[in-house]
């Protein structure tokens, strides 16, 4: 009996030893994929109550995991928010104001920590942040500006299936004795913005929303189109862009069914970005997040794409799953202000990694881990730079709270107040409004406030 047993135990030994380095040392750190899509506000989700568009995939990770209804970016452009997303810094601090480089040093990122931490890091898609740095990923993959993209063989490949093909070609490809992190970070639903059908989606997607009318926004209209400050003319790249896409109710109608259908074959990718990890067994050891670099104007305002400080260009989706996420709260909403430069840090607390002192935001997981109730904040400064010149795009500041926002213009000198609870579609300018004085010299001093601290 003696013999038997200890044959048993040396065996189980062996078997321990011989598994451990591939296993073992792979479940002893938890793993990262952050699912990042471009042009895509809050509301353009099944699950947030969209009337038309179909992300069955997203809804379910919002079902697993918690979706933030109050998510904001802290610059409404892509460059600059996707510098954010990878230092965890506004604007102000890291310096990419537009699409170059950001000065926050490298190892001061969250994809350069976990590397420097062991971790197998990949990119796959847009980058946005000037030249791309493959050699500081394991695994980096850079591209975008046009949905269609031709082949060494000559022939073409969706952006998108491109991005599903190199994702999965990364967890395939990954040394199974390393933790991993994955950004794969979409083209779509970003326009390709010379060609004049702007969105091209895959022929197998034109199908969908055939049969639907789409929604016109109440205020897609000349009359808030003549609200906006009096610097808005038709010389501003917004009103340009709404030329491009909305200014026939034909066109209208044409240009969004096909953003939608982007927007489902994101959905799709990600959903088989998910299959894979649970066929591989790693899903339960992932972190994943599914987040977008801006909002867009859907012709709200008489405007096209993002850079404002509205609703619709600065709220986002944000939508975790975490598997430390507790069974009573999986399934819900938070409505707490989240902001991009919260990833950062919220990735690095899962796995185990000091946040430098450099990093603005804010561990997201005590949101729904800690086991009492956290401080959290209440408002957000956001700051937009300008683009080649105050008339294309100006720049713009805002302090955001849930029933207020105070816009300032620099460049103008111009203060805007909304009354979010009463104006959500942020019509009503009362700054000049007697009765509200008060209001906004709160605002603005609270906004100047959050302003020197932001650098």
């Amino acid at each position: 009996m003696m013999m038997r047993l200890s044959i048993s135990f040396s065996y189980l030994i062996f078997l321990v030893s011989f598994l451990a380095p591939s296993w073992l040392a792979a479940a002893a750190k938890p793993n990262v994929v952050v699912l990042y899509a471009d042009d895509w506000r809050f509301d353009t989700l099944g699950c947030a109550g969209h009337p038309v568009v179909k992300t069955p995939n997203l809804d379910a990770l919002a079902s697993r995991g918690m979706r933030f209804t109050h998510n904001c970016v802290t610059t409404s452009i892509c460059g600059v928010s996707r510098a954010s997303l990878y230092t965890g810094q506004w604007m102000s601090r890291h310096g990419n104001k537009a699409f170059q480089a950001f000065s926050t040093p490298w190892e001061e990122t969250y994809p350069g920590l976990l590397r420097a931490n062991g971790y197998h890091v990949g990119h796959v898609g847009k980058w946005h942040n000037g030249d791309f740095p493959a050699k500081r990923y394991d695994f980096g993959r850079s591209y975008s500006g046009v949905h269609w993209i031709k082949q060494k063989d000559g022939s073409r490949i969706h952006v998108t299936q491109k991005n599903e093909n190199d994702a999965l070609e990364f967890l395939a490809s990954r040394p199974q004795d390393k933790p991993f992190c994955l950004t794969l970070a979409f083209f779509a639903t970003h326009a390709e913005d010379h060609n004049p059908k702007q969105f091209l989606p895959q022929e197998k997607s034109m199908a969908l929303y055939q049969d639907v009318k789409i929604p016109v926004p109440v205020n897609a209209t000349e009359e808030s189109w003549k609200r906006l400050p009096e610097f808005f003319t038709e010389k501003n790249e917004g009103r340009h862009r709404w030329g491009w896409r909305f200014d026939t109710p034909e066109k209208y109608q044409e240009m969004m069914k096909n953003y939608y259908r982007l927007a489902t074959e994101v959905d799709a990718t990600c959903g088989r970005v998910i299959a894979e990890l649970k066929k591989l067994n790693l899903y339960e050891n992932t972190l994943v997040i599914f987040t977008t670099d801006n909002g867009y104007f859907h012709a709200e305002h008489g405007l096209g794409d993002k850079w404002y400080p509205h609703q619709e260009s600065i709220r986002v989706p944000l939508i975790i799953d975490d598997p430390r996420m507790p069974k009573d709260v999986r399934g819900k909403t938070n409505d707490r202000f989240t902001l991009n430069v919260d990833l950062a840090p919220t990735i690095l607390a899962y796995t185990g990694i000091k946040a430098p002192a450099t990093m603005q935001g804010r561990d997201l997981s005590v949101l729904y881990a800690a086991k009492e109730s956290v401080k959290w904040r209440e408002d957000f400064f956001y700051e937009h730079a300008t683009l080649n010149n105050k008339t294309f795009i100006p720049a713009s500041e805002a302090l955001v709270t849930k029933e207020w926002k105070y816009f300032y213009w620099p460049e103008f000198e111009r203060e805007q107040l909304f009354h979010i609870t009463d104006d959500p579609r942020e019509e009503n300018d009362l700054a000049k409004d007697a009765a509200h004085a008060q209001q906004l010299a709160s605002m603005k001093k609270r906004f100047l406030e959050l302003k020197k601290q932001a650098k």
